[in-house]
């Protein structure tokens, strides 16, 4: 899946209010907010933002993942969760790199966009069937 498409999608899915929100969380403006969107779609791995729903080899190392056909279930499911849990620290550390962000911030402010990452992702793969 591209990632100025997901970008996109994500950006258009969270829209002005949720951005400021993060902005809040982060400590900085929009426009920072906004890099730390595209730099945390960037940082996802594969096997979450491809744009196939088939699980790839990759995947049993986040916990099937691939496997729920389209990510139908929401945040609050335990596997979801535990997905989400297990990327958040890594992806937080990478996206703090590349912005200057602290870490902490970022991945307090994760918490808030993987849900909306998910949700984006899945409307995309609904489309495609």
């Amino acid at each position: 899946m591209g990632d100025e498409a997901l970008q996109k999608d994500v950006l258009d899915e969270l829209g002005e209010d949720r951005i400021q929100e993060l902005a809040g969380e982060l400590g900085t403006d929009a426009d920072g907010a906004t890099r730390m969107v595209r730099e945390t779609v960037t940082a996802l791995p594969e096997e979450l933002t491809r744009e196939n729903g088939a699980a790839p080899a990759g995947v049993a190392g986040l916990g099937g993942f691939g496997g729920l056909g389209g990510l139908g279930q929401g945040p609050g499911g335990g596997l979801m969760s535990g997905v989400l849990g297990r990327i958040t620290k890594p992806v937080a550390e990478t996206v703090a790199k590349r912005t200057g962000l602290p870490a902490a911030q970022v991945a307090r402010a994760l918490e808030l966009l993987l849900p909306v990452v998910m949700t984006a992702i899945a409307k995309r793969r609904g489309r495609k069937r």
